[in-house]
């Protein structure tokens, strides 16, 4: 057996075999964007659902483009969304290393199997085109295309600059099968020849996913539409090395309402949409976007076709592939804040106090204000963790107002009525010996039954002159007693002099 002959027996013995795997393969080129977040989703979905593995690999072979600290970003952004990984760089497994750099010595022999086997060829031409595929099929033929291969292999020898090119078929058809779109056939005369492995050594992003996906046992391969036109020369890849095709899954693209333009386009980092960073500091959840994101282009069936919400291990059990629509989906941010909304008001209280407490900080530094009050009077009335600093930045500082906020037709009051209830208000509270929620209530309640008035007419003075706000978290009671009996008298003298002037 000659050496090479065994090395590659070699590697296809450690593939594995027998189970469903699938594989997450970023850039890291800096923050993950939504469509990225959807690809990840959906093959960890895929692979949990069907009991298998899940991989995670870094495509860096596009060194021009990385941004340093960027892995470490995919990482902790995989882990803060639950996509837990069961082989990958930081973890190992048997088909490693799962950095591409890591693995260039690999590329160049299976570049060169393919040239002996003569479904490539040595290109020696100037570059005139990136060297990874370019968009449409209107080029020249390739005058490399047709050297003789002894000729060129002593080109090579002697150090000249050159690349690999797939040769592809000049007739007939490739057919292949999508999860998502079907059957789907094109022409070879629509194909390119494309570069495999360019002048660095370093392959191109199409043919290191055939090499990496089918060594490392890859069953399922998801990836946007886009990539759609690629799949029939990644399928002449693999039939030219003998590899069973995975299954393809193509998602359509996530677009985005441009708010800039207003014109609908697919949604990019490039063009400054929000990544999953971005969200998070905007205030979101991590379950909420997750959550939402699932549903960007996937439904699930049956009973569950109107359910919205999900946990992770929910989507877990009810993915199926025949679930990803062939349209485009809609990323709303409005719908997104409503689903966020739903996750603040559902979290355990402590949970939400934890998440709302560095915001609510932002705005209050008062010591003496009971934070956890503060976070039980917002939870339901949150959309956005970002939201908080301005909806009780008063409990720190009380705003400037104009005595116009004390007349409101509801509860009946108007300048005239609001002072009588502050001058009632005012020694009532000034007396009570307890400052209790309770406390505060009962007198309240019990004055506005002496004053023969009702409730609203009350509370409303008291609270305005309390806040300074016409909409506050919590009511009269409540602001009172987080601001202490001292800041709440003399906030409402405050307001009793704004009324007297």
């Amino acid at each position: 057996m000659s050496l090479d002959k065994q090395w590659f027996d070699e590697m296809e013995a450690r593939i594995p075999k027998g189970e469903i795997r699938t594989r997450f393969a970023p850039s890291p080129t800096g923050y993950m964007h939504v469509g990225n977040l959807r690809t990840a989703l959906y093959t960890y979905l895929i692979a949990r659902h069907g009991g298998g593995k899940f991989l995670l690999r870094i495509e860096d072979t596009d060194q021009g483009r990385l941004v340093e600290g960027a892995v470490e970003v995919i990482y902790a952004t995989m882990r803060k969304c639950g996509l837990t990984w069961d082989e990958g760089p930081d973890v190992g497994g048997p088909v490693g290393p799962y950095i591409q750099s890591k693995r260039r010595t690999l590329y160049g022999r299976y570049a060169k199997r393919l040239v002996e086997t003569g479904h490539a060829y040595y290109c020696f031409c100037e570059k005139e085109h990136p060297e990874e595929d370019v968009d449409g099929f209107d080029r020249e033929e390739d005058p490399c295309r047709a050297l003789d291969p002894k000729l060129a292999q002593a080109r090579v020898e002697a150090g000249e600059p050159h690349v690999i090119r797939q040769r592809i078929p000049r007739q007939g058809q490739t057919t292949f099968c999508d999860g998502v779109y079907g059957q789907i056939t094109v022409d070879h005369a629509e194909l390119d020849d494309q570069i495999l492995l360019k002048r660095d050594g370093l392959p191109t992003y199409n043919f290191a996913n055939v090499v990496d996906d089918h060594l490392m046992g890859i069953t399922h391969v998801v990836r946007g539409a886009e990539y759609l036109s690629s799949a029939p020369k990644y399928n002449l890849l693999y039939q030219a090395f003998g590899w069973d095709v995975p299954t393809y899954i193509h998602c359509a693209s996530v677009m985005i309402n441009d708010p800039d333009t207003g014109v609908v386009r697919k949604m990019s980092k490039r063009m400054g949409d929000p990544s999953y960073e971005e969200l998070l500091a905007q205030g979101y959840l991590s379950q909420a976007v997750v959550n939402y994101v699932s549903l960007l282009g996937w439904a699930p069936h049956g009973e569950l076709a109107e359910q919205e919400f999900f946990t992770l291990a929910e989507l877990i059990d009810v993915f199926e592939i025949d679930g990803i629509s062939k349209s485009p989906s809609a990323f709303d941010m409005d719908k997104l804040t409503y689903f966020n909304a739903s996750y603040l008001r559902a979290l355990p209280p402590q949970e939400f106090y934890q998440a709302a407490l560095p915001y609510i900080r932002q705005a209050v530094t008062c010591p003496d204000r009971p934070t956890q009050e503060i976070a039980a009077l917002l939870q339901a009335r949150c959309e956005r963790l970002t939201d908080i600093p301005e909806k009780i930045d008063f409990f720190e500082t009380l705003p400037d107002y104009e005595a116009g906020l004390f007349i409101n037709k509801k509860s009946k009051t108007d300048s005239v009525v609001s002072r009588a209830m502050l001058e009632a208000a005012i020694p009532m509270l000034s007396t009570l010996s307890e400052w209790s929620n309770e406390a505060i209530h009962q007198g309240l309640i019990s004055l506005a039954q002496s004053l023969e008035v009702k409730n609203a007419t009350l509370m409303w003075p008291v609270r305005i002159a309390a806040s300074g706000r016409a909409v506050t978290p919590g009511g009269a009671v409540e602001i009172c007693h987080i601001l202490g009996k001292e800041e709440t008298l003399r906030r409402l003298e405050l307001g009793l002099n704004k009324l007297i002037e």
